[in-house]
């Protein structure tokens, strides 16, 4: 049985031919995805540390619930505003993520 030359080359061999892909720039290539997943993860975190949410998605009132205000929690921050939830926030108001100061 002899081989004919003149057949064309599978697409299998061809393809494995085709890409010379060497160890070092394989892994050059998934050090630089690593780290830029990094810094994408780093620059999201840090964008979000700032974010509050709006006083209805925190179901925040003016008035205190159940004996629980503003002023007795641990988010408040004097003299009207909260680390979690935007603007003018009263001493007497109240949301759901009350957290008793300790």
């Amino acid at each position: 049985m002899s081989l004919d030359t003149n057949h064309p080359k599978t697409v299998a061999e061809t393809a494995c031919q085709s890409t010379d892909v060497s160890r070092r720039s394989l892994l050059r290539g998934a050090t630089l995805a690593a780290g830029g997943a990094v810094f994408v993860a780093a620059t999201m975190t840090a964008q979000r540390a700032d974010a509050k949410m709006m006083p209805m998605a925190a179901a925040y009132q003016d008035a205190p619930k159940a004996g629980q205000r503003c002023e007795d929690c641990a988010l408040f921050i004097a003299p009207s505003s909260c680390k979690l939830v935007d603007g003018m926030i009263s001493p007497t108001g109240y949301c759901r993520f009350f957290v008793k100061k300790s």
